[in-house]
């Protein structure tokens, strides 16, 4: 959106303390037990509240992310941070007791998003092609920020949408395609799991693992959690800010140097110093999850990830008009064939190995609707069995930058066919 005149609000320091107090308020209100919170919650996640409200803000002109630093800041500092952070607690040798079918299922989520959203914007760009442009912008952009988020979650959502470059108000839309296609296959996902022996039985899948599996976990998560202090606050902030300027330091070197000797490679974002970035401290989360660094946790890491990861979201949505987002509806249509063939892939997936639903359900949930909701869903199944999707989601985060990035090159190849 192009203002006319200067926001009403341009001190850095007021606009820092206004987003604060924002998500200060919105975690409040949803960790309340008041009835009237607890239903507002849900209805409307908070993540996208998180978003919105700044964006309201933004339409209105009373702040302005174009005339502040801080998206830069939180882009450049927080998200990598975030993704070290959010990535260092993975448990290969828990995942691996949760046996085979488990993780199959989830990398097949994580292929039926990759492939479902090229192949939904070749099925409704060819029949409305006016699909094919959010604005000025090229929609596959856009698109692969669902595919981060779809698969990751909102850091690598974020990622994506600073690899691609696609346009502030391309990603309100997207955040809303986003939210309301996650949360109706959410809501089935949630009423299947009251009745998942139906659904087995179309399987023909064998679940009793499942209830071997509640027992080995029930202890799983016991006396982790440890009382965070000074120290260990510290060394949280040392670990996530030492590797995110070691993520900077290398891709300011890498970057240059495919520029300088291999500029083709610019159309696969190669050339970005952006995309080393978040590769770079991806990687560098995941070798620390190998060593006691991953300890970390238990004193709350991915705790810390999170709030960056917001900090961030804030930042985005005080860019956006909310204006731009109904702007595409037919976005809605990319989002509700993406979705489908991502279930109709697991399904058949599922049948071939015999995977429980319970396996169908939280794969999917772990890509889809990561670490905030993955749990919940599990949990919907069984209360001991909410570590399973914790464990899945966590993974979700270590693929998700790469899994998005191919999303987001076959994204463009399909556009550029059409386009």
């Amino acid at each position: 959106m192009t203002e006319t005149s200067a926001p009403l609000i341009t001190n850095e320091a007021v606009v820092l303390g206004i987003l604060l107090v924002i998500l200060a308020a919105v975690f409040h209100t949803s960790s309340s037990t008041n009835r009237f919170w607890m239903k507002f919650y849900k209805l409307i996640p908070s993540l996208l509240l998180c978003y919105f409200l700044p964006a309201l803000l933004n339409t209105f002109n009373i702040i302005s992310g174009d005339s502040s630093q801080l998206y830069f800041v939180a882009s450049r500092f927080f998200l990598p941070a975030s993704l070290i952070l959010l990535t260092i607690s993975i448990d290969f040798k828990s995942l691996r007791m949760l046996g085979s079918k488990a993780v199959i299922m989830f990398f097949a989520g994580t292929l039926g998003v990759i492939l479902g959203g090229p192949l939904a914007l070749f099925l409704v760009g060819s029949i409305f092609p006016d699909v094919l442009y959010t604005g000025d912008d090229e929609v596959w952009k856009g698109l692969s920020t669902i595919a981060g988020s779809w698969i990751g979650g909102g850091a690598n959502q974020a990622a994506m949408l600073e690899v691609f470059g696609a346009s502030k108000d391309a990603f309100g839309q997207m955040i809303a395609v986003d939210v309301l296609v996650a949360n109706v296959w959410m809501g089935f996902l949630l009423y299947f799991s009251q009745k998942p022996e139906k659904i087995d039985k179309l399987l023909n899948a064998d679940s009793r693992p499942i209830r071997e599996l509640e027992e080995r976990l029930e202890g799983l998560q016991a006396g982790k959690h440890k009382m965070p202090t000074v120290t260990s606050t510290m060394v949280i902030l040392g670990v996530a800010f030492g590797f995110t300027g070691l993520s900077h330091f290398l891709a300011d070197i890498i970057a240059p140097y495919f520029a300088e000797n291999f500029p083709e490679l610019e159309t696969y974002s190669i050339t970005s110093g952006f995309f080393w970035l978040v590769i770079i401290a991806t990687t560098a989360g995941l070798l620390l999850s190998f060593t006691k660094a991953r300890d970390l946790e238990g004193f709350g890491a991915s705790r810390f990830g999170s709030i960056f990861l917001y900090f961030l979201v804030a930042t985005i949505g005080m860019s956006m008009d909310l204006g731009a987002v109904l702007d595409n509806p037919k976005l809605f249509l990319v989002g509700a064939f993406w979705i489908t063939f991502h279930i109709l892939f697991m399904l058949v997936v599922a049948r071939m190995i015999r995977a429980p639903f319970f396996y169908v359900a939280v794969g999917s949930q772990a890509n889809i609707g990561g670490a905030a909701s993955a749990p919940i869903v599990a949990a919907a199944f069984n209360r001991y069995l909410a570590p399973v999707g914790v464990l899945l989601a966590v993974l979700g985060y270590a693929v998700g930058t790469y899994g998005a990035y191919i999303s987001g090159l076959i994204l463009r190849y399909v556009w550029n066919l059409l386009a």
